[in-house]
């Protein structure tokens, strides 16, 4: 990859650009007022509405692609100037894990000194609304920008972007950067690798029996998924980066039945696709410990590993002296356990640079919370990367 060059404006020109993150919070506001999680699409599909209408406003070209399999529709938005050619893609989702009524009943909007909590506020609406924001100002001061921009707002990344991943790497294959507003970490680091992720079900069937007068005559699937369950989580090796957990299990008919079927949901992460690889085959060759019971496992890795290779490094090191003309210094983590939908777009060679939101911590929990501190600094620096990119 070429090194990115520098485009207008100048350091003091940067400087000098209004941004007010007071009107920044108030429009984070309103978006996690839309509570919008991934697996109720007529909720989600409301947060897309919004955000379709306030990217119309500003012009852009819009382009809705109908969601599928029980969720939400997916957002395209592409900068009303610079064509069709290879440019940048901003990749952000809408969808969260928090259920509806959780704005209300557990983690309601409050600001609180530099703390300002909301359900998904961290991850990721307020990474999103800095997506528009940036286009907004660019938009308000009548600047373009180098290369056309697509911003892609995905419906389904918490869930794995199952019915999104094609569309995802394919305009990532259209454009030269990828840029991810999934939050900061560790203070304001942005992301430059992340683990492979993989997902499993593995499900057990034994044999149905009274539980008090036939209990000999039964095969228990839960008891056989006990041990399923140790052998898995046993497989986490932190020395190696690899993590395994079992986060769902379902199983039985009744109390005084012994259960016939169990299933459990898993999750994989990985530092590389070769680990990957040999985890994958020891979680689908695992063996039932009782004969009489049957053990079936389906899965594979849901997010190829994001590794920082040349490009990546080289897109990160221009995003580091931007933050330093802005004012402050910019770090990258050196790996997380978290994917993102720039896993994928980093897989296929493209510089993806993830970990552009706001600064927080708390996602998925009852005290998410970004920092207001945090608005105007990484404003402004998605604001230069998309001037400056060439």
């Amino acid at each position: 990859m070429d090194k990115p060059e520098a485009a207008t404006p100048d350091r003091a020109s940067t400087n000098r650009d209004r941004i007010d993150p007071e009107e920044i919070l108030a429009g984070i506001r309103e978006w996690i007022e839309i509570e919008s999680p991934s697996h109720d699409a007529a909720a989600v599909n409301r947060m897309v509405d919004r955000v379709e209408g306030d990217m119309r406003r500003l012009g852009a070209r819009i382009e809705r692609r109908p969601g599928r399999d029980g969720f939400g529709d997916m957002l395209i938005a592409r900068t009303p100037w610079g064509g069709d050619g290879p440019g940048i893609l901003v990749l952000s989702h809408l969808d969260t894990v928090h259920p509806i009524g959780f704005l209300e009943n557990t983690l309601p909007f409050k600001r609180e000194g530099d703390v300002v909590s909301g359900p998904g506020i961290y991850d990721m609406k307020a990474g999103a609304y800095l997506a528009y924001n940036a286009l907004r100002h660019l938009v308000r001061e009548g600047r373009t920008t180098p290369l056309p921009v697509t911003f892609a707002f995905v419906p389904d990344e918490e869930v794995g972007s199952n019915t999104t991943r094609d569309l995802i790497e394919k305009l990532g294959k259209a454009n030269k950067y990828v840029l991810v507003t999934e939050p900061a970490r560790d203070g304001g680091k942005i992301v430059t690798s992340r683990k492979g992720v993989g997902r499993f079900k593995l499900k057990t069937e034994g044999r149905p029996a009274h539980a008090g007068a036939r209990h000999e005559d039964g095969r228990s699937a839960i008891r056989e998924m006990a041990r399923v369950v140790l052998a898995i989580e046993g497989m986490t090796d932190y020395a190696r980066g690899i993590t395994t957990s079992v986060g769902l299990i379902q199983g039985g008919t009744g109390v005084n039945v012994v259960p016939q079927f169990c299933e459990i949901e898993v999750d994989l992460r990985v530092p590389d696709a070769r680990t990957g690889e040999e985890m994958v085959e020891r979680i689908l060759g695992l063996k039932p410990h009782d004969p009489d019971v049957k053990l079936v496992a389906e899965g594979g890795m849901n997010r190829p590993p994001y590794t920082k290779d040349e490009g990546i490094a080289k897109l990160f090191e221009h995003a580091r002296g931007l933050a330093a003309e802005i004012g402050f210094e910019l770090q990258d983590v050196k790996l997380t356990g978290g994917g993102s939908d720039g896993n994928f777009t980093a897989a296929l060679g493209i510089p993806t640079l993830d970990g552009l939101g706001a600064d927080g911590k708390g996602a998925h929990t009852d005290y998410e919370q970004i920092y207001f501190s945090s608005l105007e600094p990484r404003a402004r620096l998605m604001i230069r990367l998309l001037e400056t990119l060439g």
